[in-house]
């Protein structure tokens, strides 16, 4: 029986857990939260935990050569180190995680250890990749041209869930969702790189009306252009990858980003108060704190924003409770405290890829593909499945000899996309495609 290390027991864990010991395989959880392990695995006999943490190195590489495969769902600081122990003990590893260029610069490595490196083998990045070089090798195939890309991917309340100003709430790595909201970003646009500073990320953005959800607001993700390598579509003139949200989160963010609230600098925060911990942020003093707060973004006292902070807490009188800190562990903490999934909330996961193809004869058309898929956290949410299944199918593949790359390596060659896709087809995942759209369809 092949045996899979897992580290990590976070929110989108639990459907790899389920897969894998369905499929005969051996696993061990391996996390600080043994317990959370506990629950995924409800007593299989294939299956056990062990609490451990990054600094036990020795410990890691003795699981290592205990297993057969390695997937890594830690942090993505963590990543290279898993990597570089999986070299050494000669074991492949899976990761949902970009692809950081220490990372990249491990690829030889791993080639003369005869191990893959496979990471962004997840939703977003994974399935959205998968999906596009589907179509891209199509278009590619016959002749033609990717002109245009735009590939937008959003994890979301179901609209029924929405009740907070934000009209957000945590599905996976809270701190990860508020972390990736302090990058930058750069895209490609008609020919033209656009580049945007940290803190306008959320100012650069546009809405985008998905059938069945209505209109969402779209913020670009991270840097773009470097898919056009990626893809191996060079002839591209726009190249845009960008993130769904309800009306409300971008324009909360922003303001949050321009009072200084996600910063990492450390102060005491000790016998401070939320509104005490705004005022320091804003510049402004205690007295009419909303009215100055407005006044310094130079928005309506009753818009978005205020509301958010408002139903967040922060113009109120309560205790942080909490010694030297950051701003943005202040932050963060009190948006995961409040917007967390109920029980009976459904999530959901939205895509979006849209493709100018040209072709010989002069002729242009618009390709789509689309996927809306719902979840829930008393099964599994959406956003576990879609994060979880590919990386386990991808670790079966493995396991298997289906796969035989070696170094690093993302999921945007036919032999690993395919049968992804197709067994993602199986289990309810599916991007929905249409060819030959007049080019109305395509965005502006």
């Amino acid at each position: 029986m092949k045996r899979v290390l897992i580290l990590g027991a976070g929110l989108v864990v639990k459907p790899m857990v389920e897969y894998l010991l369905d499929h005969g395989f051996g696993i061990t959880v391996a996390t600080t939260t043994k317990e959370k392990a506990d629950r995924m695995i409800k007593g299989h006999p294939n299956g056990r935990s062990l609490r451990w943490s990054t600094e036990e190195a020795e410990v890691l590489e003795k699981l290592l050569n205990e297993h057969d495969l390695a997937v890594s769902f830690l942090p993505y600081r963590y990543h290279v180190t898993i990597a570089k122990a999986c070299i050494k003990c000669r074991r492949p590893l899976v990761t949902t995680s970009y692809v950081q260029p220490e990372m990249l610069a491990l690829d030889e490595a791993a080639k003369k250890a005869g191990i893959i490196l496979l990471n962004e083998a997840g939703l977003d990045p994974g399935i959205d990749h998968m999906t596009a070089m589907k179509i891209i090798d199509h278009v590619h195939g016959k002749g033609g041209r990717i002109e245009e890309f735009y590939s937008l991917c959003g994890a979301l309340p179901a609209p029924e869930a929405v009740d907070n100003p934000l009209k957000y709430k945590f599905s996976w790595s809270p701190k990860g969702v508020v972390l990736a909201s302090r990058n930058g970003a750069v895209y490609l646009k008609k020919g033209k790189k656009v580049t945007i500073e940290p803190l306008d990320l959320f100012r650069d953005r546009f809405t985008y009306d998905y059938p069945g959800v209505g209109e969402l607001e779209v913020y670009p993700n991270r840097d773009s252009i470097s898919y056009i390598e990626i893809y191996g579509i060079p002839e591209a003139l726009t190249m845009y990858r960008g993130t769904f949200r309800f009306k409300g989160w971008c324009e909360t963010l922003d303001a949050m980003k321009h009072l200084n609230m996600l910063d990492d600098d450390i102060h005491d925060y000790a016998n401070t108060d939320y509104s005490q911990f705004l005022a320091e942020r804003a510049g402004t003093g205690p007295i009419g704190l909303r009215r100055n707060v407005a006044l310094k973004l130079g928005i309506p006292e009753c818009s978005v924003a205020m509301e958010s902070l408002d139903w967040l807490g922060f113009f109120s009188k309560e205790q942080i409770n909490c010694g030297r800190t950051s701003p943005f562990e202040i932050t963060a903490g009190r948006m995961i405290s409040k917007m967390g999934l109920r029980e009976n909330d459904r999530d959901m996961v939205v895509m979006q890829h849209i493709f100018l193809a040209s072709w010989h004869d002069g002729k242009k058309e618009v390709i789509k593909s689309s996927m809306l898929d719902f979840g829930s956290p008393s099964t599994n949410t959406s956003i576990a499945r879609t994060v979880a299944l590919p990386a386990s199918i991808a670790a079966k593949m493995i396991l298997g000899n289906k796969i035989d790359l070696k170094g690093v390596y993302r999921p945007v060659v036919p032999e690993i996309y395919n049968p992804i896709i197709d067994e993602l087809k199986t289990l309810g995942i599916e991007m929905k495609e249409e060819f030959g759209l007049p080019l109305s369809e395509m965005i502006n």
